[in-house]
């Protein structure tokens, strides 16, 4: 979580909010729409709605104005999926609730094209609130950039969405239409258990099977490549040991029935190499499936967020395209971009709240309104 920024807020601050299955991330922007801070929290929801209770307890003490009745919030969610609910719909419901009793009435839902809903009409339109973070961040973006490939690479997951005549074209909706498409790949760079990336690797000059154990993740390998930044790598490793360097070779060894001793440090962080470009691998896969549906961004730039963006950015340099990084897109002081290209759902639902508070007149906007997305 990034240090409190101390400024004054001018006019009634929006906060966006995106409410995963293991992290809180929340924007607060001005009423204009300028980025003025963002922040993320570890929230295991799976473990229980207290976790999102403690965080929001966490929000209000970092930022006292958001329980105001002043505060204005817009949320979007991905964590209707945990297995605490019995299903998505249950799980939109509780997640609307426990925020709406603790946000008060100016909060508004996410949900995408019949636009944005109060916790009351979450019951009935959950199907487009669930797991609608992405498309937030998609529609944001094509105000800004009309022809482009959006990929956010996240802690555990990554999004694939197309961008063209500055409309979001991606060929699904629902988590399982994405899935089938290619749009979303359930691989992120920190939470991945290795068996999941693959079966097979290289090691000492031989192809040697993969321990279908839990015994590493993704943020074992970009520790060991030092892409991964320590202030988002807030969950514990697999088997709750440091997370340095060499809790990390050994955690890697395990999977291919080794101990960290039986290799140089060197040849540890060149097996974290391997684990790289199979990942990379798979997701530039899913990339080139997701364009041959779309010929016309065959060249397109690639827009990179979350805290994996690094791995976009190499994408772009195998293929040859052009990088934008959401943060810079987003604006706001320089040393809040890599925070807002990390929390870009959060970012992007608020500034899209701010704009249909504006032409409002600063009423929450809801669907009862016929407030619409943009």
């Amino acid at each position: 979580m990034n240090a409190p920024r101390m400024n004054s807020v001018g006019g009634a601050p929006v906060f966006g909010w995106d409410v995963g299955g293991a992290h809180v991330k929340v924007s607060m922007s001005d009423a204009s729409g300028v980025v003025l801070e963002v922040a993320q929290w570890a929230c295991p929801l799976w473990q229980g709605l207290e976790h999102l209770e403690r965080t929001i307890d966490l929000v209000f003490e970092r930022w006292p104005v958001a329980k105001t009745y002043a505060a204005r919030h817009a949320v979007t969610m991905t964590g209707e999926m945990v297995d605490l609910f019995e299903d998505r719909a249950q799980g939109v419901r509780a997640i609307a609730a426990a925020l709406a009793q603790r946000l008060g009435p100016r909060v508004a839902f996410y949900a995408g094209e019949t636009g944005w809903l109060t916790a009351q009409t979450c019951a009935a339109g959950w199907r487009s609130v669930a797991s609608a973070n992405w498309l937030a961040t998609a529609r944001w973006i094509a105000t800004r950039v009309a022809n482009a490939l959006l990929i956010d690479i996240g802690s555990t997951t990554t999004d694939i969405i197309p961008l063209a005549n500055g409309r979001v074209v991606a060929r699904a909706s629902t988590d399982a239409g994405r899935l089938a498409t290619g749009e979303l790949v359930y691989q992120g760079v920190v939470r991945t258990p290795l068996c999941g990336i693959a079966q097979r690797i290289d090691f000492g000059g031989a192809a040697v099977n993969v321990m279908n154990e839990w015994f590493a993740t993704t943020a074992d390998v970009y520790r060991l490549t030092g892409e991964l930044a320590p202030q988002y790598d807030l969950y514990p490793s697999a088997d709750n040991g440091p997370k340095n360097e060499l809790a990390s070779r050994r955690r890697l060894a395990r999977m291919i029935g080794r101990d960290a001793h039986e290799a140089s440090p060197a040849e540890w962080r060149a097996f974290a190499q391997r684990w790289r470009e199979l990942q990379l691998r798979e997701i530039g896969a899913n990339l080139t499936r997701v364009t041959a549906a779309h010929p016309e961004l065959a060249t397109a730039p690639l827009v990179g967020a979350g805290c994996g963006r690094f791995l976009v950015a190499a994408l772009a340099r195998e293929e040859a395209r052009g990088y934008m990084d959401f943060g810079t897109l987003a604006g706001g002081a320089a040393d809040l971009s890599d925070w807002a290209a990390t929390c870009a759902p959060s970012v992007a639902v608020g500034l899209l709240a701010a704009t249909r508070y504006a032409q409002a007149g600063d009423s929450v906007p809801s669907v009862d309104a016929a407030t619409r997305a943009a």
